[in-house]
């Protein structure tokens, strides 16, 4: 089993082919909202490419840091850090301008009952950002949300579906969605809409809340009868591999696995390995939030890891005692309200 060094450093991995794109690029590279969970790896695997690029650029990690694993990870790997309150005007004035931004701010936990600061969070935030860095290259993390919900027969919704959302929060996600599109539209920014559909990062994930409600002895909800979900090395790489992709016309990506998940085949594999009994609430759903990577696929290749060793990996860190985020993905959820 990984401990949570080991695990960082699996996440923090770059391939050849983001060292070769990193040499390629322009300019330096700011994360915006580089605290939470995916932006800490994401940095340190910029910082490792960069510097084995062999060019001359700035890695810069911008959020209010909270969290002292996160302040630690990212002093141990050298990577240049800005504290900073991205809701403050004044802050993100004081910010320097570079031409590649990874886009990472928003809000999802506890929209329900404080919507307003979703809101801020997730549209006035980007407005804010985009007037200061204007016609940047911005990758910016979206989610599935803003999708329809659909039978997992279907196939998953692909780039080529009209948004959807429902919910609060979800609609706030397209609201960010939006404000990049204007600042295509009259900055001249280029800009790519990173779909992320459920990272697996072993601390936090669909498959660590499935692994918690069978150890709880609580029932696995079957409202919503399958999932995608993707290792987030991978979700790294193509975040920053998508620096490329960004255009004036505006790219969507769904950023998964290519797999469409039963939940109640994976909770009962789960539970076999746990040696746990497994029990499920309601019938079985007919629609989730699906989402076809295939695009995905098609620019930057497989994930490299698969769901059955996500799994394998998921329930031994469990089993171990490894240290969990406490962040549910309430993927459950059929109304929006998180």
């Amino acid at each position: 089993m990984w401990n949570e060094a080991e695990l960082d450093e699996a996440l923090s991995v770059p391939s050849k082919a983001l060292i070769e794109d990193m040499g390629r690029l322009e300019g330096d590279i700011m994360i915006l909202g580089a605290g939470g969970k995916v932006g800490p790896t994401l940095s340190v695997m910029a910082k490792r490419a960069v510097e084995q690029s062999g060019k001359s650029r700035r890695v810069i990690a911008v959020s209010r840091f909270t969290d002292p694993f996160v302040v630690d990870l990212l002093k141990k790997e050298q990577v240049e850090t800005i504290s900073a309150d991205l809701t403050n005007p004044e802050q993100v004035a004081r910010l320097p301008k570079v031409k590649n931004i990874i886009f990472m701010a928003g809000r999802k936990f506890g929209t329900s009952g404080s919507a307003c600061e979703t809101w801020e969070m997730n549209v006035a935030v980007p407005a804010l950002a985009t007037r200061h860095f204007g016609d940047a290259s911005y990758v910016v993390f979206s989610t599935s949300n803003v999708y329809p919900f659909v039978k997992p027969e279907s196939g998953g919704n692909d780039e080529s579906v009209e948004p959807s959302p429902i919910g609060e929060y979800a609609i706030s996600c397209l609201g960010r969605e939006r404000m990049f599109e204007y600042a295509a539209r009259h900055y001249g920014a280029r800009v790519v809409n990173f779909r992320l559909s459920y990272a697996i990062d072993l601390r936090y994930g669909i498959l660590f809340d499935l692994c918690q409600w069978i150890l709880k002895g609580q029932p696995v909800p079957l409202g919503v009868p399958a999932f995608n979900c993707v290792w987030q090395r991978y979700v790294n790489e193509v975040a920053l591999r998508s620096l490329h992709l960004a255009s004036e016309k505006v790219e969507n990506l769904n950023v998964t696995g290519p797999e469409l998940v039963s939940v109640r085949q994976a909770a009962t594999r789960l539970a076999s390995m746990l040696n746990r009994e497994v029990s499920f609430a309601g019938t079985e759903g007919e629609r989730g939030i699906l989402c076809n990577a295939q695009k995905c696929v098609r620019l930057f290749g497989y994930p490299d890891m698969g769901v059955s060793e996500m799994m394998e990996r998921q329930v031994q860190w469990i089993l171990e005692g490894g240290r969990q985020l406490g962040k549910p993905t309430h993927f459950e959820e059929q109304k929006g309200k998180f």
